[in-house]
């Protein structure tokens, strides 16, 4: 299984372990949403930690199959919207540790998330002016200031993990070999808290905000079915695929 979950001391812990890249396809996006859901409402649970096993948290989406079957767009950004509305609407506080990279999907889990924490030499990037695709600027944007958003997206460029923290998007740099250690243990503070005081303190937070990221998302998607359906997008998909580079146009 490419996610898998357990819960201890009050933590509630979701690791995405899908090798080699942790891109997961169309069906490990739709899963997400209703195990992340289900641990949100455990009355066991106070904090749930998300982290990944391997070179990266997260590559994203699986490009092989939107090569092989773009008919799936509609279904993959489903799974993609409901995942990152899961992750902010969660009733607990949601805690991600991210190492390696954190791409395209993997952005909208931190971007949804209450608390990031990274390993030294990560870096976030959103690469998908190269691979015939639009979102996650949206949460992205929640990370960063609307500059350094887009600056990120027109280029396909990346934020390393050192700058995320020295701007406040990250809330602890630790070295990789501690980062699952760290992590459980600043889940652990939000964890020995009341359950009831979490609900209510994540839900005002939530409220708090000056816009709604997951209406943000939904806007953007409407902008990523029309680029799947423009040919530079297969031209995309299909030199990423065999040659791991972008297309030239």
């Amino acid at each position: 299984m490419p996610i898998k979950t357990s819960i201890s001391d009050r933590i509630g812990e979701i690791v995405i372990d899908h090798p080699p890249v942790n891109a997961l396809d169309s069906e490990g996006w739709n899963a997400l949403p209703r195990i992340i859901t289900e641990l949100g409402n455990n009355e066991e649970v106070r904090c749930i930690l998300i982290r990944a096993e391997g070179r990266g948290f997260c590559g994203g989406v699986d490009i092989k199959e939107m090569q092989a079957h773009p008919e799936r767009i509609v279904y993959l950004n489903r799974g993609n919207y409901l995942t990152f509305r899961a992750v902010r609407a969660c009733p607990v506080p949601v805690v991600t540790a991210v190492h390696g990279f954190v791409i395209g999907g993997g952005i909208g889990i931190c971007g949804a998330s209450d608390v990031v924490i990274a390993a030294e030499g990560a870096y976030f990037s959103l690469p998908e002016v190269d691979r015939g695709a639009m979102g996650g600027a949206s949460h992205l944007q929640r990370m960063f200031s609307i500059q350094k958003v887009r600056a990120a997206f027109f280029t396909g460029g990346r934020i390393s993990a050192e700058e995320a923290y020295r701007v406040g998007a990250v809330e602890k740099l630790v070295p990789l070999d501690k980062l699952a250690e760290e992590a459980r243990a600043f889940a652990g503070i939000i964890a020995s808290k009341s359950r009831t005081a979490l609900l209510l303190a994540k839900e005002a937070l939530n409220g708090l905000e000056p816009r709604d990221v997951d209406q943000g998302y939904r806007f953007e998607q409407g902008f990523t079915l029309e680029m799947y359906m423009h040919e530079d997008s297969q031209k995309a998909r299909d030199a990423f695929v065999e040659t791991k580079g972008a297309a030239k146009y």
